[in-house]
């Protein structure tokens, strides 16, 4: 869509400073952005690229306002902007409601006439789908489930257990919704499975990546609250909850009875062993390994920083080292 910067400072509620008859109609970075591209910045390591754009405006900060050679819509949180005004520029298409001939619909399945359920889905009985839903092609929406109005799933997504799925709620390629738990029993040597009796609620407006699994509870339900986005390859165990407006990026794995609480981060590969409490606004940065409970708001993480392998190794082997040595410091320290 074609929009002036006029048009788009009024629909975003920011300030324009520049010419806002000029018309964008699409979105680029700085560095390769052309005349009729909006682009932003919001990152410093960028902000070289500022002076040279060709963009035919910039969203940023007021602080580099000053240094664009282009109109500039100026935001107190350019990124967010950026993404409002990408959304406007890129309206969804209308999607038109119906049933494929070749999807497979049970007859108790409720489905409202403005959704849209495409080829190769299955929809099992005591189905609801709400207003304006979405099932894309090859989908399975197992019995008794409910997903709510305006929510989407995407290409080949799953959802058992009878799972409830709030609105606005998008399910990416391949996620699999209320597969069991990973409950087993050891009984005389050999593992025994315990059923998973419980469901999964997701909350609205969230959003879930590609082959992202989310297990159904064991007795309880798994409970992903309103607002949280998930990212690719995310492993959700069962009786997990995470609290509403978390993010969490790729390939994290959630053992099971894990508690999130809201507005947390987690960054890629990050793991969390089970039955621990994390509180809200904890911030966990990448491939951290979580051992237990955290009680207090603010930045945590673990690991080892990527070194050279020639002291990557040196340290390795004073790791080891570390236990002796505090036993001859505290030694050193009594005989003192």
């Amino acid at each position: 869509m074609e929009l002036t910067l006029a048009q788009l400072a009024g629909q975003l509620g920011v300030e324009l400073r520049g010419d806002g008859e000029v018309r964008v109609s699409a979105a680029a970075p700085l560095q390769s952005a052309h005349t009729g591209t909006l682009s932003f910045l919001a990152n410093p390591r960028y902000r070289r690229h500022l002076k040279t754009t060709q963009a035919s405006a910039v969203v940023l900060a007021e602080q580099d306002a000053g240094d664009s050679p282009v109109p500039v819509l100026v935001s107190d949180n350019p990124y967010a902007c950026y993404a409002r005004a990408v959304a406007l520029l890129y309206p969804q298409e209308t999607v038109s409601a119906g049933i494929h001939a070749s999807a497979m619909v049970h007859p108790e399945a409720n489905i409202d006439a403005t959704a849209r359920v495409d080829a190769g889905a299955v929809v099992a009985a005591g189905v609801q789908i709400g207003p304006a839903v979405q099932i894309g092609p090859g989908c399975v929406v197992g019995e008794g489930v409910v997903i709510g109005q305006d929510s989407r799933l995407v290409a080949s997504v799953t959802v058992l257990a009878g799972a409830q799925i709030g609105r606005r709620v998008i399910l990416h390629p391949g996620v699999v919704i209320g597969s069991d738990g990973f409950g087993m029993a050891l009984d005389k040597g050999a593992w025994l499975k315990v059923p998973q009796l419980g469901s999964v609620q997701i909350g609205d407006d969230v959003d879930i990546g590609a082959n992202t699994t989310v297990d159904r509870g064991a007795l309880q339900d798994t409970v992903i609250e309103a607002g949280v986005k998930i990212d690719n390859q995310v492993q959700v165990g069962h009786n997990v909850f995470i609290g509403a407006h978390t993010a969490i990026a790729g390939c994290v794995g959630i053992s099971g009875s894990t508690r999130i609480g809201r507005h947390c981060t987690l960054a890629g590969g990050v793991g969390l062993v089970g039955h621990v409490e994390i509180a809200d606004n904890v911030h966990i940065t990448a491939m951290s390994m979580v051992t237990r409970s955290i009680h207090e708001a603010g930045t945590y993480s673990a690991g080892t920083p990527l070194t050279k392998n020639t002291l990557w190794r040196r340290n390795a082997v004073r790791i080891k080292q570390l236990d002796t040595l505090a036993r001859r410091v505290s030694d050193l320290e009594n005989k003192l």
